[in-house]
Formats: structure tokens, sequence, C-alpha cells
């Protein structure tokens, strides 16, 4: 059943990625060849006006066929033939509808549970937070010039920087003052700590649960380039890259972990992964790869600033090259969490 779902949560953040593009193609008149939910062999189609929209056997993802790739089509309504500012927001429009819909599922899943402020509930002794005088209610509101607005972000921060020295800012009873700390690596959780406790989940109004939605996005959006930055600064190795096959078996594990919590408790954590995993599609499509939505913008603003396109052969060439390392990438990706799982 974890499986079923996790092919059902990633196949729907694909096809609410390509919904994006749709949308913004159909808003800027640009004709939409084909508009599939799902991948395989096809079940149902109805053709309406200039468009075929089917349903596909395997209900992983979606896909707009718009003629974008096709570089001597210039006929009315076709992708060419619109200026790169019309072509810009149809490419875009795919990352930022998985930036909404993690601000959709964040926000149902604060209503659910609540906000996770930044707040102390408790300090463990003999730990830097507790020597430097941190107490009970304080609430963190800046770590080495960075804002802190959700707990999370103080464990996140120690893990991209371990055992590094940390300015701390804090608040208690509306006096901001700053502490300087260095996280101590504890043996029992494997990790640099502070030694604070979070305060927990707490309701919200809805002006905050909305700012906190944002707030959510934006830890899971940070986490995603502070995972990429750690790839190429070797704190990480290759050998822990995820794709796919590593997803659905995380969302399968999440899964078995919840399911004795009931209904609710699985709904909750499918939420929390959708968050994740479409801020996660959302900011590796916007990296300036060839083949992915990223690589495609690059190309237009820089037509945009020379005021005549890329010649579409040379483009062609850089896209190949760059599908042929996404392939290649994709394998290893795969054996890894082949290797991972069965090894």
């Amino acid at each position: 059943m974890g499986i079923v779902i996790a092919i059902l949560l990633f196949g729907f953040i694909v096809f609410f990625h390509e919904l994006g593009h749709f949308l913004l193609a159909r808003k800027n008149g640009i004709r939409v060849d084909e508009f599939w939910i799902g991948m395989g062999p096809t079940l149902v189609h109805k053709k309406i006006g200039e468009t075929d929209y089917c349903l596909k056997l395997f209900p992983i993802g979606g896909a707009c066929m718009m003629g974008e790739d096709d570089a001597d089509d210039f006929s009315e309504g076709s992708f060419n033939s619109k200026s790169p500012l019309q072509r810009i927001s149809v490419i875009a429009a795919g990352p930022v509808f998985n930036f909404i819909l993690a601000f959709i599922c964040g926000f149902i899943f604060i209503c659910c549970v609540g906000i996770d402020k930044p707040v102390i509930s408790g300090v463990a002794e003999d730990m830097p937070a507790m020597e430097v005088g941190l107490q009970a209610g304080d609430k963190i509101v800046e770590i080495n010039g960075k804002n802190i607005h959700i707990f999370r972000e103080i464990s996140l921060l120690n893990i991209i920087h371990p055992g590094e020295r940390m300015e701390i800012t804090y608040e208690r009873a509306g006096i901001r003052n700053t502490v300087s700390l260095t996280p101590v690596y504890d043996e029992e959780s494997g990790a640099y700590m502070m030694g604070v406790y979070s305060n927990g989940y707490e309701k919200g109004s809805v002006g905050e649960i909305i700012l906190y939605s944002i707030y959510e996005i934006e830890y899971w959006i940070e986490m995603t380039l502070d995972s990429l930055k750690m790839l190429f600064t070797r704190q990480i190795g290759m050998d822990q890259l995820s794709g796919p096959v590593g997803v659905v078996n995380a969302v399968d594990q999440t899964y078995q972990v919840s399911k004795s919590g009931g209904i609710y408790l699985v709904f909750l954590n499918m939420i929390r992964m959708a968050v994740l995993l479409s801020a996660n599609l959302g900011v590796m499509n916007l990296l300036p790869i060839p083949a992915l939505d990223g690589g495609r913008l690059l190309f237009l603003v820089i037509e945009l600033v020379r005021g005549k396109r890329v010649p579409p052969e040379k483009e062609g060439y850089v896209h190949m090259i760059g599908m042929m390392f996404l392939l290649i990438l994709m394998a290893f990706v795969v054996f890894n969490d082949l290797k991972r799982i069965f090894m």
C-alpha cells in the first residue's frame, strides 16, 4: 500500500508541474498538441479544439506537448512564435506550480498540526546553550546573520555547519540579546547539538498560518540548495544521491512507520512529504542544466538580453548533451537506490 501511495503522490506532483506549463501555454495562446495524465499506453483520449487529452495506464505524472522543441515551427499559435517573456512564463510555470503546491500542502499541514516557532522549551544540562544562559521561553531570531523562523532551521544549521561557532540572537521579554556558542558532538544522536529543546507546535491565526506556510517552503528550498552545496563541497558523497526509486522507498517507509498511528497520521506525513518533494522538484527544475526547465530558461534569458535567439541547432546540441548527462546520472542514482534497498 505504501508503494502505491508513493507512486500516486509522486505522480500527482509531476502532473501538477505539467499543469503549470499547460495553463500558461493556453493563457499565452500557445497551441498544446497533447496533454497527458499518467504514462504508458493510452486508455482513453478526447480531442477538444487543438489539444488531445489523454488518460494513460500508469498514474505517474503527465506531460504537456506544445512543440517547444520544433525549432522550425513559427506558425500562428506555436511556442516559437511568442515573445521571449511569454515563453519564459510558460517554462517557469512548471516549477512555480510546484512551489504553489508545496504552499498548499504546507498550509494544510500547519492547519492540522500547528506552527513550529523557534521558541525554547528547555535547555539540557552541561550543554553549550546552558553555559551561555539560554532559557526556556527564549525565542531564537537569528543565527550567524540568518533569520530563524522555524525551530527545524536550528538543526539544519548544525548539519550544514557541524561544530562551527554560532552567533545567536534571541528574544526574551521583548529584549534582544546575542550570545556565542559552539555546538558539541553528541555520541547518542551522532550530531552536533546546542542543547535546546523545541517548544512544540502551537496553533496560530490565519495570517500566521499563511506566513509560516511560506517559511515551510523556504525551509525545504534551503535544505535542497544546501544539500547540493554539500554535494559539491564533498561534505556528502555521490553515493548518497537518491532518485525516483529512493523517493518511492522513502515514502513507503514513512507510511510503514505511520500506519500504526492511524489514517490521520499517515495523511499528515504524506502531506509533509508532498511539501518536501514538490519544493525539491521546483528547485531542481530551475537549475540551469540543459534539458531541464532551468536550462531552457537560461537560453530564453540570453535571447532576451541579446535581442535575438541562440541558433536553434546549437541550443539543440546543448540540450541533447544535457539529456545524455541526465540519463547517465539517473542510471547511477537508480543503481544507488537499488543498492541501498537490497544490499
